[in-house]
C-alpha cells in the first residue's frame, strides 16, 4: 500500500478516537449534572475586582462583577429568623475558615460591628430559602464552596432588605444592650440631629442613651431609654404603605 495512503488512514482513525472518547466524556458530564463549559469561567475574572450583595427579602446572593456591574453568580440564601435579624449594610470579608459541623464546609467572616456574623455553609440544607438562621447567612455547602473559592478577603459584602430595611417586621422597642441595624439606624439620626456623637456600631451603649436622653428633654419629651413609637416618630423612622 502506498506510504501516503497509509498516513492518510491512519490520522483518519485517530481523528475517529479522539470523537469517540470526546462523545464519551461528553455523555459522563451530563450523567453527572456537571456543565463543564461554564466550570470554573471565575477564574477569568479578576478577583479584586469582585463585590457581593445579600437581598434578605428575596433571599438571593449575588456575586457582581465591578468592572462590568453584571450578576456573574447567583445563589439561593437562608437569612436571620425575626427575633435574630440578619445585620444590615456594607461589610467586609475578614476571616476564611473551614468549621464544619452546624457552620457546613465553609465560613467567610464578616466585620459586622455589633457581632460575629458571616457566611456559611449548613447541615440543615432544608432551611435554604427561610429565616431560619442566628442571624448569619447560610447557602448550601456547594455553593459556599464554590463561593468561598472565588472571593478574597476584603471583599466588599453590602446585604439589604427591601424597603423598610431593618424595620421590615415593625419596631421593636430598643433597649440599652440592644445591638443590630435597628440601633444604628436610631444613632443615625440622632447623630444627624446633633445629640449622639459616638461611633455608628449599632451598639445601645452609655453614650447613645445619654444622648437620647437629652434630645427628650430638649423636645419636652418623657425621659426614657426605652425607644418606641413615639421616639421613632419624632425622630421621623416610619414605615410608610
Amino acid at each position: 500500500m502506498d506510504k501516503r495512503i497509509k498516513i492518510i488512514l491512519l490520522l483518519f482513525i485517530l481523528v475517529l478516537v479522539v470523537i469517540i472518547i470526546g462523545n464519551y466524556i461528553h455523555l459522563f458530564f451530563i450523567k453527572k449534572g456537571i456543565n463543564y463549559e461554564n466550570k470554573d469561567t471565575y477564574l477569568k475574572i479578576d478577583k479584586n475586582n469582585l463585590a457581593i450583595l445579600i437581598e434578605v427579602d428575596r433571599k438571593q446572593l449575588y456575586l457582581i462583577d465591578l468592572s462590568s456591574n453584571k450578576i456573574i453568580k447567583k445563589y439561593v440564601i437562608a437569612s436571620g429568623k425575626p427575633d435574630t435579624p440578619t445585620p444590615l449594610g456594607t461589610f467586609e470579608i475578614v476571616e476564611k475558615a473551614r468549621w464544619g459541623g452546624g457552620f457546613g464546609s465553609r465560613w467567610m467572616g464578616l466585620n459586622v460591628p455589633w457581632g460575629r456574623y458571616g457566611i456559611h455553609g449548613t447541615n440543615q440544607p432544608g432551611s435554604i430559602g427561610f429565616n431560619a438562621s442566628a442571624g448569619c447567612i447560610r447557602m448550601r455547602n456547594k455553593d459556599v464552596e464554590e463561593l468561598y473559592n472565588i472571593v478574597e478577603h476584603n471583599t466588599t459584602v453590602s446585604i439589604v432588605n427591601g424597603e423598610y430595611g431593618p424595620f421590615s417586621h415593625g419596631f421593636k422597642t430598643l433597649k440599652p444592650g440592644d445591638r443590630g441595624a435597628d440601633v444604628m439606624e436610631v444613632q443615625k439620626r440622632l447623630k444627624f440631629k446633633g445629640y449622639y456623637l459616638g461611633p455608628l456600631d449599632g451598639i445601645y451603649g452609655e453614650g447613645m442613651k445619654q444622648s437620647l436622653i437629652q434630645y427628650l428633654r430638649d423636645n419636652n419629651m418623657p425621659l426614657t431609654d426605652r425607644i418606641g413609637h413615639q421616639i421613632y416618630k419624632k425622630l421621623d423612622i416610619i414605615l410608610m404603605d
